[in-house]
Parts: C-alpha cells; structure tokens; sequence
C-alpha cells in the first residue's frame, strides 16, 4: 500500500499538497495522521465529500504500508499515528517540503525540498513539468495552499518562485473568490474602523417575510478587498443576507452576501451591470448617488426576492390519517404499525372507509392516546380527545410558513391540503432536516461533532456520475428521469447503486422507485428503452430487460408493516421517505432524484452519509431485526465484504433477535435466501466465524457438535474450503459452480446424512436443491472413504470414485479430505482424468462389425479404464483390446 500524508493538525498547504502528490502518485491513498485546522474541516465537509476518499490514520494498518509520501513537513513527531510506518523493513519514503532543516527531521528516498513560501509551489512545479492535466476545482484547492501559507503572497517567505505558481493555477481556471472565502485574513486597524462603520449604518429590511440587512457607507478614498470586510461581517454578526452599498473615490460599489437559498446575490447585481453567484456577488454603479443605489436596490429585492414553496417537496406522502369516529386502540394500532408519533383526524366519509381525502378535523397524538388508554378508555373515539385548534398549509406554502407553525405555534405536524384533501405531513422531523441541509442555519459550534460532518443532506451528486459512470449508464438515467417527468412522477434510483456511488464502486444493480404506478411507468419506459418488461402485479414492481442484459428493477414507493415478528411484510403504497425507511441499513437508505430538474439530487433523510464515512452498518430502527431477522445475514454480509462494521448498537439489538429465537416463527425462505448469498461471497469463512461469534450456530445448525461456536477442526476445514475454492479459480476451466454449496457440505462434512436432510426440511429448501445437497454429499462420503481405506489409487479407480460428482462435491471432497492421497486424486481428477476419453467412438465400433446397443456402453467405458491406467496408448491398442475382450460372433 502506498500512503499519502501530510502533518498533524492539516492546514490548506498540507491538504492541497495531499491532493497534488496523488496527481503524481495515482495509487496513493489519502490519509489524515491526524486532526485538521477547522476551516480545513469546513472547506472538506462543504467541498471535498465525495470528490475526494480521505482516511484515518485508525482506518490503515500500517504494517501494510511499503511506501509512504509526507507532504508539508519532515518531522516523524508530527505524524501521528502513521509514524509506525517508518518502523517497516525496506519502507519508500518520498518527502515534499518547505521548512527549513531541524534536527530529527527524515531523510527519504525520493526528497524535493527547498525554501520556498508553500510545499504546494514544489508540486506545482512538478505537475508543470509532467504536463499532468488539473481541472479548475482542482486549481483552486491547489491555490488555497500556496496563498494561506504565504498568507495571499504578502509574507516575507514568500518567493519568485510561489508567484509563478499562483500564476500558472490562475491560468488553469483557480477561483479566487473561493480562496477567499477560507483563507483568513487579520484585518488592519482601518478595516476594523470600516466595519464597525458598516455596522453602526446597518438597516434591517424585510421583504417576503426574510429579513434582509443593507448598510451604506460613504468613503473619501478607495480601498482594496472591501469585500473581505463584508464577509467578516456577516461572519460576525450571523447574517443571511447582507447587502453593501459604499461610495469610494466617486465611484459607487455594491458588494452582496448571501448564506440562504431565498436569496439569489448574483441576480440582485445584474440588475446593476453586475454579476456573481448566488452566495457572493457584486457591481459598480456609475453615476449613482447612495440614496438611489439603496432605493434601487430595494426595488431589485422585491422584484428576486420570493421565497421557494418548498411544502410540496418536504411533506411526506400519503397521510396517513385515522377517521374521528375510529377508537382510540384503533389509532394505538395505526401508531404502532407505521411507526408515527402523531396523525391527522378526519371525518369518515362513509362507512368502512378511512377517511384519506376529507378535511381535516385535527391531529391526535400518540402520547394523549396512550395516556387516554392507560385510563381504560381505549374504545372511546378519537374526537373526543384530538386536538382540534390547529392550521394547515397548502402545496405553495413556504419555509417561513412552516417555521411559523411549527416554532411559534408549537403544532407538531401540518397538514398540507389542496382542492380540499389532504396531499401529506410535515413534521418537526421534517423541517428540522431541512434546516440541517444549510449549514447557514446551523449554529457553530455544531460543525465539531465530527471531523467531517455531512452538513447537507441533500446535495447534488452530478459531478461524481460523470467522473465514475459511463456516458450510456448517465444517458439512461436521464432517460428515466425524462420519462417519469411525463408521468408527473418523481423518480429516484436508490439502495446499493448509490452506496457504492459514493465508496466510487461499480454496482450497476439499478433499482429504480417512483412515487406513482411502478408498473405503468414500467411499460412505458420499457417501450423507449427497446426492453421488455417482467410485471409483478402483487408487489407493484416490474423489472425491464434490455438487449444489452441488463436489467432495471422498477417499483412503486412502497411501506412496509409486519403484523408480526419474523412475518413476511405487508406493502401499501407510499412517498420515497417511507420507502427508504423501511430498508434495512443507513448506508442503503439513499436515494439519487433522477427528474430532469433535479437530476443527481442526492436524497439522505437518516443522515447515511456519516455512517457511510464511518464504514459503520447501522439499522434504521430498534425493531428492525424483530420485523425481519434475515437482515442479520445481510449485516454479517455488508461488514465482511465490505470490511465495515457492525455498530455496537446494532449488534446489541442483534444478540437481542437471536435470545428471543425469533428465527423460528415463520416458514420464511428468505432464511435460505440469504444464507446462499452469504455463503457465495467471495471468501465465506470471516462471515460464518460471525455467525458463529453472534449465537446464530444453534439456529443454523442445532445438530453439530460442538454448536455454539467452530471448533478447530470445522475452522480448518473452512479454510481449506477456501483454498479449494481460489485452487479452482486459478485453473480457468470455465465450470459453473455454487461456493454455498460447497461451504454448506463441509459445515455438514462430519455429519450424518439425516442432519442436512434434516437442515433441508426445516429452511424449506426446494426439492431440486435438496436432492442435488444430499445426493453430493452421499456420492462424495462414499468416495472420500473409499479413496482414503485403500492404498494410492490407480486413475481408472480415481474415476470410478469421481465420474457421479459435481465441482461442488469434488472440491467439497478436496476440502475435508485428511489425506494427501485424497486431495491429490480430486486435483488429477479435476485437471486431467475427467477430460480423458478413448480414441475410438460409436463409429469405429460400427465399422468394426459391432451393432449398436448396450454393448457400446460397455466397450467404451472399458476403453476409458484402460486409457487411464495407461494400458493402451494408440488407436491401434484399443482396436486390439476391443476384438480381445468383446469378440465378435
């Protein structure tokens, strides 16, 4: 492994130094040997998430590492926990620094080292050199460390040398305005007087509900970086939104601010010749006094400023509601099953129904339901005791409206109603999460949970599909997204293919949801994609085969509820909140929006991402293994796989299922289902040891002796099962085989017959499957004894023993085989013997005066024998065997 690092407590030059050594070093991992300066953590969390895999020094094992690349520093006290690397033999050290020369300091193999303002204008210089390609983004970061350290090119370390490259990163498309943005500056005195000028003629305006701040400023002379001013004072002072309009040397300026997606800064100053982006912006006003720069300027934010109606896309769909006249147990039980804290009332429009789609007539909750049935009055109705003085909103209504309801009006969920139904809820959840998404809302001291907080939890992943997607996979996602636009529907491709989007793996298992008729927009799709489609009528799913084999899984937002524990799930429909809560871990609960405007929108209610980071499988909810038990098996999959692990909450609430033996209370052949998948990975072995380590042996396989962990010998034989296994993968041969099989006959390999029939019965093993396990293990028993009792075998003996059995069954043999005899006999079996066969045929025999028959069988199985044990060698020796032992008459 080669590790690219960089000193403790990163700064911007040691980060951006990282980034360029793997420009050189494309193999190279990035690791952080420690902790990092907090605009560093705020510039990684805000930019770099998914641009870039940064790891922990706790993530590598530096027994592994053969060649290590520090940037930025030369001292082996200044990395951290990577400085054990330096402890392995024959390790490549490559350094890239600027300090000057201390004592301790490393001597590598490879040293570019020389006084200049920043280690970045070292590997600047280089990637010139090479002429290796950097992009703009990648420009950028490069110069936040050359101008951090030479702090913006004014230090007196700063070089010739540290300007050229500023220079050439500048040519290659670097942001300044972004540099800017991180890079901190100490203001002068003068500034200082500045801002607290700017502060005193600060007016507070609202407009749309927003409030707005515009402070003007009136100066003899003109003074640079202005802007740098404005953003401490926003900084400072926690403003949304800041507008500067100063007059300097004649000339007006207007200088704009915005942390909210509510306001668009770079609009505002294109009204006044200017431009920007939508957080930073700014234009000169020519020929414009204060006073009509600042009405001018109010008139442009009423004309930009309309906040977005976001109630549409933040409720969750469909309500679930209970009728007034329903008793309170009714409600406990709608509660409970769906998992809510809350719901709307509405009157029962006729008998039998729910009452989806009336008026509202108010919220119940789940605590006033409770407290009402611990007072024996569960079979009143819920009017009596729902809260009836609440408000709703419609589908246009705005962030303000909701924070007003919600905050001010202390209502734990609105309604959202539209031509008088009711479309969704929003909750407190709900708009707490969209609070989360803008770091502006966030308050500072929050951003130190973590290292890397995910600070949104929606964010658009465009940039990294096209760097690790094909064009026809991003093609056909469009399409997708095309064609549920004309269904009026959202569509969103979700589970695995967006975990490992982000872990930059290949999945091209494209599970697709859409908040409508799964099957409808099935068919629809199908017919523009040239595939045809597989229906499933009962599940609303659907899945599209193209030419090309792959295939597309379309299912309609669904909920899932178990009426009990270890039950197979009911299904109703629902939005793509509830559907990706009823998935079984965090890290495959996202969800990429796929509708042409909204393309690459990342989708994250239950904050995945860090548990992604984290390399953590994490469950949803505490009952997640009580309402289906298979997804331990998927759990003790994903960690081993993808060597995360199992977070100390999860597992607990594993061991828990396994002590209440819930395994047991249903003929559920998803057991079977995923203990095949589990057993089909690509090395087995850790997976079953965790089986074994979680108390799950009883259940598997309550008739082995010892059954509560492996033993010494079971634990042999699973590695010599993999060996077997990564034996008969080297050879190519091009055989289809099932590791699962071959791993479930050794764990019954000291088993008698009864116990895998008796394994086969009570996981409802399919009849085909539970005569292909029993006949391999019986056939492959036998032979295992009979090679082992008698002295080295002749190959036609080899044979005779072998002929009947599977792959399966013969590396099954070559896995539990004590003898050396053994194994050598599969291996020449498996390479050489099966494929031997006698020169002469059917054809010969007739030409020779044999009459088709039985006989034929016979002769040619004895030519066979005779070959294998070498007593014919030529055509002519079988002809001469053939007329000896089978004589015409």
């Amino acid at each position: 492994m080669r590790v690219i690092t960089t000193h403790t407590n990163t700064d911007f030059d040691g980060l951006a130094s990282m980034i360029a050594a793997q420009k050189l070093y494309p193999d190279g991992v990035l690791v952080f040997s420690g902790s990092q300066e907090k605009t560093v953590r705020d510039f990684v969390a805000q930019t770099l998430l998914y641009r870039y895999q940064f790891l922990k020094a706790k993530q590598i094992d530096p027994a592994k590492v053969n060649e290590l690349v520090v940037v930025d520093t030369r001292s082996s006290r200044r990395l951290g926990a990577l400085a054990a690397c330096l402890d392995n033999p024959r390790l490549k050290l490559y350094l890239f620094d600027h300090h000057p020369l201390s004592d301790g300091d490393l001597s590598g193999h490879t040293e570019v080292i020389r006084d200049v303002g920043s280690t970045m204008t070292l590997l600047a210089e280089l990637l010139q050199e090479r002429n290796i390609p950097i992009s703009s983004e990648e420009a950028t970061i490069f110069a936040l460390g050359i101008y951090e350290d030479t702090g913006s090119l004014t230090h007196p370390t700063t070089t010739p040398d540290d300007l050229r490259a500023a220079a050439w990163l500048l040519e290659q498309g670097a942001k300044l305005e972004v540099v800017s943005q991180f890079i901190s500056h100490d203001l002068t005195a003068q500034q200082i007087g500045y801002l607290n000028d700017l502060l005193k003629n600060a007016k507070r305006v609202s407009i749309q509900d927003l409030e707005i701040v515009i402070s003007t400023l009136s100066l003899p002379v003109y003074v640079d970086d202005f802007s740098l001013i404005v953003q401490r004072l926003v900084a400072m002072e926690n403003i949304d939104v800041l507008f500067a309009v100063v007059a300097m040397a004649g000339r007006t300026y207007l200088i704009g601010r915005s942390r909210i997606p509510d306001v668009n800064v770079g609009a505002v100053a294109r009204d006044f010749g200017g431009g920007g982006h939508v957080s930073a912006a700014s234009a000169t006003l020519t020929g414009m006094e204060l006073v009509e720069a600042y009405d001018q300027l109010v008139r442009s934010l009423h004309r930009h400023v309309r906040p977005q109606a976001i109630a549409r896309e933040m409720m969750t769909s469909p309500a679930i509601t209970v009728a007034d006249d329903a008793s309170l147990y009714e409600a406990q039980a709608l509660m409970t099953r769906y998992n809510i804290n809350a719901m709307p009332v509405v009157p029962r429009l006729a008998p039998g129904a729910n009452g989806n789609g009336a008026l509202i007539s108010g919220i119940i909750s789940r605590q006033m339901v409770e407290r009402a049935v611990s007072h024996d009055l569960g079979k009143q109705p819920v009017q009596d005791y729902m809260a009836t003085d609440i408000e709703v909103l419609s589908l246009n209504a705005t962030l303000a409206d909701i924070q007003e309801i919600i905050i001010e009006h202390r209502q734990r969920l609105i309604p959202i109603v539209h031509d008088r139904s009711i479309k969704g809820i929003i909750t407190r959840t709900d708009l707490l999460n969209r609070l989360v998404n803008d770091p502006a809302n966030l308050p500072k001291n929050l951003l130190h949970e973590s290292e890397y907080p995910s600070l949104e939890r929606s964010r658009n992943l465009t940039h990294l599909m096209t760097g690790c997607l094909s064009g026809a996979v991003i093609e056909l996602l469009q399409t997708v997204g095309a064609v549920a636009d004309d269904f009026l529907y959202n569509a969103f491709v979700v589970g695995g293919f967006v975990r490992d989007l982000l872990l930059r793996k290949t999945n091209m298992d494209l599970d697709i949801v859409v908040e409508g008729d799964g099957i409808a927009f099935a068919r629809t799709l199908a017919k523009k994609l040239g595939g045809r489609v597989r229906e499933h009528e009962r599940f609303g799913t659907a899945t599209i085969i193209l030419h090309s084999g792959l295939k597309i899984d379309i299912a309609t937002a669904r909920l899932e509820y178990y009426e009990y524990p270890a039950a197979l799930p009911t299904v109703e429909l629902s939005s793509i909140k509830l559907d990706l809560y009823r998935r079984d871990f965090t890290i495959n609960a996202m969800a990429i929006q796929l509708n042409p405007a909204h393309f690459g929108r990342l989708v994250d209610f239950f904050n995945s991402q860090n548990d992604l980071k984290q390399m953590a499988i994490k469950v949803l909810h505490n009952l997640s293994f009580v309402d289906d038990p298979t997804r331990i098996f998927r759990a003790i999959r994903f960690e081993k796989r993808m060597d995360f692990t199992i977070a100390r909450h999860t597992e607990r609430l594993i061991r828990n299922a396994v002590k209440m033996n819930l395994f047991g209370k249903g003929d559920d052949p998803r057991f079977f289902t995923e203990l095949k998948l589990l057993l089909n990975e690509e090395n087995a072995t850790p997976a079953i040891e965790r089986l074994a380590d979680l108390g799950l042996f009883p259940f598997l396989w309550p008739d082995l002796r010892p059954h509560l962990n492996i033993d010494r010998r079971l634990r042999h034989c699973l590695v010599q099962t993999q060996r077997a296994i990564s034996w008969f993968k080297l050879l190519y041969a091009g055989d289809q085989y099932d590791p699962w099989i071959i791993f479930l006959l050794a764990i019954m390999g000291r088993s008698p017959l009864s116990v895998l029939a008796t394994f086969c019965d009570r996981f409802h093993v399919p009849p085909k499957t539970r005569a292909l396990l029993l006949g391999e293990k019986q056939l492959a028993d036998q032979a295992s004894r009979q090679l082992a009792t008698a002295g080295p075998p002749k190959n036609s003996e080899i044979h005779l023993a072998f002929k009947e059995l599977r792959i399966e069954g013969l590396l099954y043999v070559m896995a539990v085989a004590r003898k050396t005899e053994v194994k050598k006999a599969v291996s020449s079996y498996i390479t050489k013997l099966r494929h031997e066969k006698p020169l002469l045929g059917g054809d010969d025999l007739k030409q020779l005066g044999y009459r088709p028959g039985p006989i034929f069988k016979t002769i040619l199985e004895t030519l066979l024998i005779a070959r294998l044990d070498q007593e014919v060698k030529t055509r002519d020796n079988e002809i001469a065997l053939v007329s000896q032992r089978f004589p015409l008459r």
